[in-house]
């Protein structure tokens, strides 16, 4: 007997293995797809200029050319500068990092080039906004409500407890739109909102963060960072229903990899710091707060340079920071690949190559108190050689930075957009499949044990020992994909873990993805099964060809349900016993909106539902990699 269990435990575990380790993914090679000729199709935009003819390019190749074509690895390539809008190119080049380089530029020259790089006429720019500044009577902040202690930040599971939100599964069918707020010169709109002081605090494409009235969605303040606020906002925490021990801060981070630290009552520079120096590094997943430190993961966007046959791929390795709150002092830093990428070899057209490289953090970091470790996810390599730092989820000391465990879920992943055309000299060997972790671990407590759980693109969940990092258990939940699976964010009420999946059907990579699942799942959080699942079929086909079923922003759970963001620009709530839809709401289309600049919705990506006090904020518009454009944020109430 003692043989037989032996040799079924052995061979289970292979099989657990096998599962678990592997980058067999489930698709076809269609040779007839279209694939992506240029990293201009990443973006979701109207070109108006003719690059090839317009002045702006012999003035870029005279004056950037040389630092921003690739050749060099400390200036972000031209493709990556192209996801700015012309406001923040300007504000770089005239009061910016660039200002020196561009001291001998006229406007006009300067006008020029960045013509050129956004690949729009001037007339075309965006105009300037006028906001709605509130009048005196609502300018004043609540200091006795404090920020809910729930979603990115605080606390991962993202669930939103009936006592602060409000809003549960009986009466969230009340829900209806209250104002709606559109973001200036944006296209898409993914820093999650934060509700405190009665206020709403949010950032923005253009680089503006916000603070609204709740009631009346007028500014109280705006601040402009350096470039694109896409992470969440987080705030000090105090005792709801008690004044703040001094004045409070918020922490943001942008795409050019700063982070800030804002006065929250007026929206005065506290502190700024670079969080990285390479060139490609950037701000994406919100920053964790803990005992007056403040946890800051970093990604990266070398993939997208790495389009390029001459740029010499790849040196971005992802990192988490360990800072002083009160001043961003950096107490420590860890790189997710430990070593630096060296010299390996040159590509098919003789450029130079790096590795290994990537393991970028774009999950939230995840604080375990208890235990004192924190819990971040990485994405995959950026070139060959694949290593164990990709795909994996990582525990850190808090207190020291030391790395505790790490376990990877899918080994020899490397991948960059150069595997997206045909035969692209800088795609790694390994050629993907880009299998990442961005969405957030949640930590849950089970009654007799704790259990971390994390979703990965694959398409597959993991129950996680937080102990030591071994797999209890794993659920394949449907086959992933460059654009599939689980993207930005699980949620759970601790029994039962809500699971989206995005598995778009043309990812523009020439693989066609079978057993796609788009739309929510739920798991049982104890052992892994699957309680049930709703495919979603798309409401907006016929309306824009980059609509898609599937969900790749964050959910967020309420008592008995759980509330998506769609990237057919939906808004579905979902029961918690079956899956049934309680309520939804188209966000597509205009709305007459309060800021002063017309706001529209679109796909949904990124951030998901803030919710507190009967009132939900979330953000409408995707303008990027074939999805829908917008720039609404959208308040609901249930009064």
């Amino acid at each position: 007997m003692k043989i037989f269990i032996f040799i079924f435990c052995l061979l289970f575990s292979n099989f657990l293995n096998a599962e678990i380790i592997s980058n067999e993914q489930d698709y076809i090679i269609d040779e007839d797809a279209k694939v992506r000729e240029s990293t201009d199709e990443l973006i979701v935009r109207e070109i108006t200029i003719d690059p090839e003819t317009h002045p702006g390019n012999a003035l870029y190749q005279d004056n950037c050319a040389i630092c921003h074509d690739g050749s060099i690895q400390k200036a972000p390539a031209v493709n990556w500068l192209e996801m700015l809008i012309p406001q923040a190119l300007f504000r770089t080049m005239n009061d910016g990092i660039m200002a020196e380089q561009s001291a001998h530029l006229s406007e006009e020259e300067k006008i020029q080039i960045v013509e050129y790089i956004v690949r729009k006429d001037r007339k075309d720019f965006p105009k300037e906004a006028e906001l709605n500044y509130c009048k005196s009577n609502r300018m004043q902040f609540d200091l006795r409500e404090a920020p809910a202690p729930y979603g990115w930040g605080y606390n991962t599971s993202r669930f939103i407890p009936k006592n602060s939100g409000k809003i549960d599964s009986k009466n969230v069918k009340n829900l209806k739109l209250k104002w709606a707020f559109g973001f200036p010169y944006s296209q898409r709109a993914r820093s999650q909102p934060l509700f405190a002081m009665g206020s709403i605090f949010v950032g923005s494409q253009s680089g503006d963060i916000y603070a609204l009235d709740v009631e009346t969605g007028c500014v109280k303040w705006n601040f402009s960072a350096s470039a694109e606020v896409r992470t969440g906002i987080i705030m000090d925490e105090w005792k709801n229903g008690t004044k703040p021990k001094r004045r409070p801060y918020i922490y943001f981070g942008d795409i050019l990899a700063n982070e800030y630290a804002l006065d929250a009552q007026t929206g005065e520079l506290i502190w700024k710091i670079k969080t990285d120096d390479h060139p490609n590094a950037t701000r994406t997943a919100t920053s964790a707060k803990f005992e007056d430190i403040l946890f800051i993961p970093v990604s990266g966007l070398e993939v997208i340079p790495a389009f390029n046959d001459d740029y010499e791929c790849c040196t971005f390795r992802g990192g988490l920071l360990a800072v002083e709150a009160d001043t961003g002092k950096v107490l420590w830093k860890k790189y997710s690949i430990p070593v630096p990428a060296k010299y390996s070899g040159t590509t098919s057209v003789g450029t130079r190559m790096f590795g290994p490289s990537g393991a970028p953090i774009w999950t939230s970091p995840n604080v375990d108190k208890k235990r004192r470790y924190i819990y971040i996810g990485t994405g995959e390599n950026y070139s060959t050689p694949a290593d164990d730092s990709s795909d994996a989820i990582i525990a850190y000391n808090i207190d020291t930075g030391e790395e505790v465990w790490r376990r990877q879920t899918l080994a020899g992943d490397a991948w960059n957009l150069a595997c997206m055309g045909k035969g692209l000299p800088n795609c790694p060997e390994e050629n993907g499949p880009d299998m990442d972790y961005s969405a957030s671990s949640i930590l849950i407590d089970l009654g007799d044990r704790d259990i971390l759980v994390a979703g990965q693109k694959s398409g597959s969940v993991y129950g996680i020992n937080p102990d030591n990092g071994e797999i209890i258990w794993s659920k394949v939940v449907s086959g992933g994909g460059t654009q599939g699976g689980i993207h930005f964010g699980m949620a759970s009420d601790g029994k039962v873990l809500y699971v989206p999946l995005n598995d778009m059907k043309n990812t523009h990579d020439g693989k066609v993805w079978l057993n796609r699942k788009p739309g929510m799942h739920s798991l049982d959080t104890e052992t892994g099964n699957i309680l049930w699942s709703k495919i979603t079929e798309t409401e907006c086909k016929e309306i824009d060809t980059n609509c898609d079923p599937g969900i790749s922003a964050a959910v967020t759970a309420i008592p008995g349900a759980v509330i998506a963001g769609h990237l057919d620009g939906m808004i579905r709530v979902y029961d918690k016993d079956n899956g049934d839809i309680l309520w939804s709401f188209n966000s597509l289309g205009d709305y007459e909106s309060i800021s002063g600049t017309p706001a529209s919705g679109g796909s949904f990506s990124g951030s998901g539902p803030s919710i507190r006090n009967g009132y939900m904020a979330i953000n409408s518009g995707y303008g990027i990699y074939n999805h829908m454009p917008g720039n609404a944020l959208l308040l609901f109430t249930i009064d």
